[in-house]
């Protein structure tokens, strides 16, 4: 690929970023605000030389199609394998399989995944870590990980109930409590061996709320790591 010119760098960092932080593609006019290019028209045009050039790809019949070419440098691919609570515990498929199969996948800055492997995400429901700036609708980041240290944050698949919640994990005598991330929400106390961890969480994409403005809505769009 050659080099980009000053202005397709500036229009490719900020589809990584948004990306990143919003979890799905800008449109064409998200691409003139954000860049401060005079029309849409000229967006296109640098569009389509980046997508020639092998940066991105897009299909024109489909909103926010843009994506960002695996040869991209400074960003991973990222699969969101579907829903985790945070609060009471909800039902999944099952605990061979609820985080195997790919609903959709995002894009997200090296920085944020820091050459870890196996990194997944989950979308979260409910309001048990809201005082860990988790809230639902948000995104956690994930690392497949069975071994995990007292006070992280997980995700627990519960054997006996067949459900899957985000807690941070604390190992007492002769139980296992999953303490959420709200003072108004109680423990739960679980036997060691009703409890298998899935995954370690590494990061937080903060969702955006419809309607907000200025630091609000940056805010909603902060990406935070571990």
């Amino acid at each position: 690929m050659d080099a980009l010119s000053p202005k397709r760098k500036r229009i490719l960092d900020f589809i990584t970023s948004f990306v990143g932080k919003k979890g799905y593609a800008p449109s064409v006019r998200d691409v003139v605000k954000g860049c401060g290019i005079s029309s849409s028209s000229v967006a296109q045009y640098h569009l389509n030389v980046l997508e020639g050039e092998g940066y991105i790809h897009r299909d024109r019949e489909i909103p926010r199609s843009i994506s960002l070419s695996r040869r991209r440098q400074g960003v991973t691919t990222v699969p969101v394998l579907g829903i985790i609570a945070a609060g009471e515990p909800i039902p999944v498929p099952s605990s061979d399989t609820w985080v195997t199969v790919c609903e959709e996948s995002l894009e997200v800055p090296n920085e944020l995944v820091r050459g870890k492997e196996n990194i997944y995400a989950l979308r979260v429901k409910g309001n048990s870590m809201v005082d860990a700036l988790i809230d639902d609708g948000d995104l956690v980041l994930m690392q497949q990980a069975s071994n995990v240290d007292n006070g992280e944050m997980v995700a627990i698949w519960l054997k006996d109930e067949q459900e899957v919640t985000l807690k941070k994990i604390y190992r007492e005598s002769g139980r296992v409590r999953l303490q959420p991330a709200n003072r108004q929400m109680k423990p739960m106390y679980q036997r060691p061996e009703n409890i298998d961890v899935q995954g370690r969480v590494i990061g937080v994409i903060r969702k955006i709320e419809a309607g907000d403005q200025g630091e609000l809505s940056s805010a909603g769009g902060d990406i935070m790591n571990e």
